[in-house]
């Protein structure tokens, strides 16, 4: 691994030079192990601790497939579902594994007592298997996390339909926590050359993920003059959701949850910030049971006082059980509210009187298809998108990164060096950079 690394830190990028590499037959990776599925049983999910489930450990380099890549992984990030699978919910994702591995031949060396997890990386091509023809060994690279077997027509209109699609790291094994990392080579996509390696991986899955949900045509459809309600604003997730709205000319109305987290916004470019724990919301009472829709109208009537007395076009909504029946209710009539992930709980409530009676538009959104990962990667490439990087771990520090996610302690996104021995490395572009450089560094350390 160490000649691998090398070859890296060198700068030489020539196909003969990797081609030319030994590659070790066993790498070390983030896991959690099928033996420990219950180890959090009759634990609140508040209280499980990623640390104790997430192990680092010497793992097999399995065959390469054909279409698959092997990437030298430099760096990664924590998302979301990293989290779920650390926690064990909603279902352990050995499930996941055990099912696609009955598919084929190949899919059956996913089906392991270890999951290597991971869905975001940033490195360079190894090796590449039989049918692959666009990507070379000695390529810089990132990567996006769907993972498909094209083989069902539904997919091959919008690939996020086929019946076989996954995420990458979630629902397959040899993720990109880890060393070296197997991808459909599909989901290779260019790194962006002025961003560092920790700075290239760390859009991949959420700004896929909000480019499909707020401006393609499969989700929120995003126009020009658009106001739209952004929770989690300064977040992995709604912190991109943030620039593209500031970026098409739409107006973003950021929901936050302190000061320094209403500063980043600002920083960003929005000047329509609702800090959600000054005003003391409280859509649910005491026990969790009930909602209060007084206070959905509380909400409604500041996002008003923002606007000069308009709702909002679009609702980008993605805490889930918390927030969407106020969601429902503050979209303007025929208004839009476009969900995914409910990282607050997957059992929704809302009065449906607000939703039919005002005709009012409930869209899914999951991941991105193909398209739409390209197109998101070239807005950070074209410096109209930048990345929302806040702080980097270790791989030995996986534990504590996914920590910091499941309880709400970052901004923005979490990077993880794995092959890259320090953060900063990895910049080939640095007139480009310079331009960005603020915007790059926004998060930085907040």
């Amino acid at each position: 691994m160490d000649q691998i690394r090398d070859a890296i830190m060198s700068g030489d990028r020539s196909q003969e030079t990797y081609e030319a590499l030994e590659i070790p037959t066993t790498y070390r990776g983030a896991t959690v192990h099928k033996d420990e599925v219950g180890m959090f049983e009759g634990m609140a999910s508040r209280d499980k601790d990623p640390r104790k489930s997430l192990h680092i450990d010497d793992v097999d380099l399995p065959e390469l497939a054909p279409g698959e890549a092997l990437v030298a992984v430099m760096a990664s990030a924590i998302n979301y579902n990293t989290v779920w699978t650390s926690i064990f919910e909603p279902v352990s994702t050995f499930g996941f594994l055990e099912r696609y591995g009955r598919t084929s031949e190949f899919a059956k060396r996913h089906d392991l007592p270890y999951h290597v997890v991971g869905s975001d990386l940033a490195g360079v091509v190894l090796r590449v298997g039989p049918g692959v023809s666009k990507w070379k060994a000695g390529t810089e690279v990132v990567a996006h996390c769907l993972s498909v077997e094209l083989e069902d027509a539904e997919g091959h209109d919008d690939t996020m339909l086929d019946p076989q699609q996954r995420i990458w790291g979630f629902e397959t094994n040899f993720g990109g926590l880890a060393e070296l990392a197997i991808v459909k080579a599909n989901q290779l996509m260019p790194k962006p050359a002025h961003l560092s390696w920790e700075e290239a991986a760390c859009p991949g899955l959420v700004n896929s993920t909000a480019y499909r949900q707020l401006i393609s045509k499969n989700g929120a459809a995003l126009k020009l003059g658009d106001r739209v309600l952004i929770w989690g604003a300064s977040g992995g997730l709604g912190s991109y959701a943030t620039q593209m709205a500031l970026a098409a000319g739409a107006e973003p109305i950021c929901v936050v949850s302190s000061p320094e987290k209403a500063e980043i916004c600002r920083k960003m470019g929005a000047e329509l910030i609702i800090d959600r724990r000054a005003e003391d919301y409280k859509f649910w009472n005491e026990d969790n049971t009930k909602q209060n829709p007084k206070e959905w109208q509380r909400l409604g009537k500041k996002i008003r006082e923002l606007t000069g007395g308009h709702d909002v076009d679009i609702v980008f909504e993605h805490p889930g059980r918390e927030t969407f029946g106020a969601s429902v209710y503050v979209a303007r009539k025929g208004g839009k509210i476009v969900t995914c992930a409910s990282t607050s709980g997957y059992m929704h409530e809302y009065d449906n009187r607000y939703l039919w009676m005002n005709l009012k538009d409930i869209l899914s959104s999951h991941f991105a298809n193909y398209r739409e990962a390209w197109e998101a990667n070239e807005l950070i490439n074209r410096g109209l998108i930048h990345p929302t990087l806040s702080k980097t771990y270790s791989l030995d520090e996986v534990g504590q990164a996914a920590l910091d996610v499941h309880k709400n302690l970052h901004q923005g996104k979490v990077g993880v060096l794995t092959l890259a021995p320090e953060a900063g490395l990895g910049i080939t572009d640095q007139e480009k950079r310079a331009k960005y450089e603020t915007q790059i560094n926004a998060f930085r350390n907040v």
